[in-house]
């Protein structure tokens, strides 16, 4: 929730008293970041909802409009830095703009409520509200002007540009409005993809370690310590494939689908673990068939995932990539279970 020093520290307006905030990160705001990043408490990293002030502003100051996910909160006031300025945060339920944008959750009804509860017209004499440009899916401009009278701005994609956006008379460039998503962005976002499946996969891991011990009709603990460990370094490469690699190596990968892309980036890893690994290359050609199903269903699905992350997708693509996608990777997962228990029960 919002952090102490936001409650502490206030600036006086006709409309009350308004938390004063700086445009520094504390520490406690940097270890934040990297929990959340990390997918640690995403769901309760929030502000309250309302209105704020960044550097003492005044009347004639600019009001940005931003979600309560702290981190978007956090990135907009430090991208402003010494500017003075005003700051409504909508109730998005804890999720950022780009999301809540699509979700409804950053919309009109609720930025005309944030307006009215926070009595802006009383603090500003502009009749001006900067939208982030990723918000303007959810918000109805003319809607917003009929209700309040505030005349709704598209600030850039990024806050970064914000600075460069005001010093032009609130005119964003060509460049300010195209949406990138860097190898760096890539990076950024994998901690999460790989935290959410983490778990599901130790599972999964530990599932196919148990069965190994099984061969010939037979149980054997040294069997599964022995044959276990290169199936749990599978089951990771497979996890890895589809959560690590290839969302960072995305557009190098062949295919339009992130499932065929999946795909496609556990091949390479296959073919290197089953070359070049010495537990590996003594597999039978009947499981490395079973390896090669299972390994591709487990990074096919991951891969997929990364879908909700990407710029590259659109919700009706996704629900059409699903149709096809997850039938055959379940029914890779399946097949290749199948035929791994059948070639080690036979021996």
């Amino acid at each position: 929730m919002l952090s102490e020093r936001f409650d502490r520290l206030k600036i006086a307006t006709t409309a009350g008293n308004i938390p004063l905030v700086g445009s520094k990160w504390s520490f406690a705001d940097y270890w934040g970041a990297i929990r959340v990043r990390s997918n640690v408490g995403r769901n309760k990293y929030r502000v309250i909802p309302g209105l704020y002030a960044l550097n003492s502003p005044d009347h004639d100051s600019p009001v940005f409009i931003s979600a309560n996910y702290k981190l978007s909160f956090d990135h907009l006031r430090r991208a402003l830095g010494a500017i003075r300025a005003w700051i409504l945060v909508l109730d998005t339920k804890g999720i950022n703009v780009w999301c809540a944008a699509g979700k409804g959750t950053f919309g009109t009804e609720e930025l005309i409520k944030q307006i009215t509860d926070s009595r802006l017209h009383e603090i500003v004499k502009h009749p001006k509200i900067i939208v982030p440009q990723l918000g303007a899916p959810g918000i109805a401009a003319h809607t917003i002007k009929d209700a309040t009278g505030f005349l709704v701005l598209y600030g850039p994609v990024r806050a970064t540009d914000i600075p460069a956006y005001l010093s032009a008379g609130n005119k964003a460039t060509d460049e300010m409005r195209r949406v990138h998503f860097t190898m760096r962005d890539r990076l950024i976002l994998t901690p999460v993809e790989l935290t959410q499946a983490l778990k599901y996969v130790v599972g999964v891991a530990l599932l196919m370690f148990l069965l190994s011990g099984f061969h010939s009709m037979a149980f054997s603990s040294h069997r599964m310590i022995h044959d276990g460990l290169p199936v749990v370094l599978l089951v990771f490469s497979g996890y890895l494939s589809g959560a690590f690699f290839t969302p960072v190596l995305l557009p190098f990968i062949f295919g339009r689908a992130f499932s065929t892309k999946g795909f496609w980036m556990m091949v390479p890893i296959f073919l290197i673990l089953f070359g070049w690994i010495p537990g590996l290359t003594a597999f039978s050609l009947i499981e490395k068939l079973a390896w090669f199903l299972m390994m591709a269903a487990i990074s096919s699905f991951l891969a997929m995932n990364f879908t909700g992350a990407s710029t590259y997708t659109s919700l009706s693509g996704v629900k059409k990539e699903m149709k096809y996608a997850v039938p055959l990777q379940i029914t890779g997962m399946a097949s290749g279970l199948l035929i791994w228990l059948v070639a080690r029960i036979i021996g």
